[in-house]
C-alpha cells in the first residue's frame, strides 16, 4: 500500500509563501501523475496542479503564476512551491498519485493564509 505524507502547511499572510511537500513511500518513477489538491469548508476538492512522468505540469487558473509543482526522484517527493499568497488559498491541501487504475491520497495539510 502506497502511503503519501505531506507536510509544510501553517498559518501564513496575505502576500506570503509556503512549499508544501509531499513523501512518497514508492518511487515517484511508478506514478503516472502526481498532483495537489485542495477544499476548503463548504467546497468540493479541486484540483491545484499536477505534474506527469513526463514532467508536463498543469495549474489551476486561480493559482498560475504564483504556484510551483516539482519533484524530487531521489527522496520520492512532489513540492508546490506557493507564492503571493492570498486568504482565498487557504484551505486543506492533499497530495494524490496516481498510478494506472490506482489511486492514493495523503492525510491532508492544512493551509491558512490571514493576516
Amino acid at each position: 500500500q502506497v502511503q503519501l505524507v505531506e507536510s509544510g502547511g501553517g498559518l501564513v499572510q496575505p502576500g506570503g509563501s509556503l512549499r508544501l511537500s509531499c513523501a512518497a513511500s514508492a518511487s515517484i518513477f511508478t506514478f503516472n501523475v502526481m498532483g495537489w489538491y485542495r477544499q476548503a469548508p463548504g467546497k468540493q476538492r479541486e484540483l491545484v496542479a499536477a505534474i506527469n512522468i513526463d514532467s508536463r505540469t498543469n495549474y489551476a487558473d486561480s493559482v498560475k503564476g504564483r504556484f510551483t509543482i516539482s519533484t524530487d526522484s531521489a527522496k520520492n517527493a512532489v513540492y508546490l512551491q506557493m507564492s503571493s499568497l492570498k486568504p482565498e488559498d487557504t484551505a486543506v491541501y492533499y497530495c494524490k498519485a496516481n498510478r494506472w487504475n490506482d489511486e492514493y491520497w495523503g492525510q491532508g495539510t492544512q493551509v491558512t493564509v490571514s493576516s
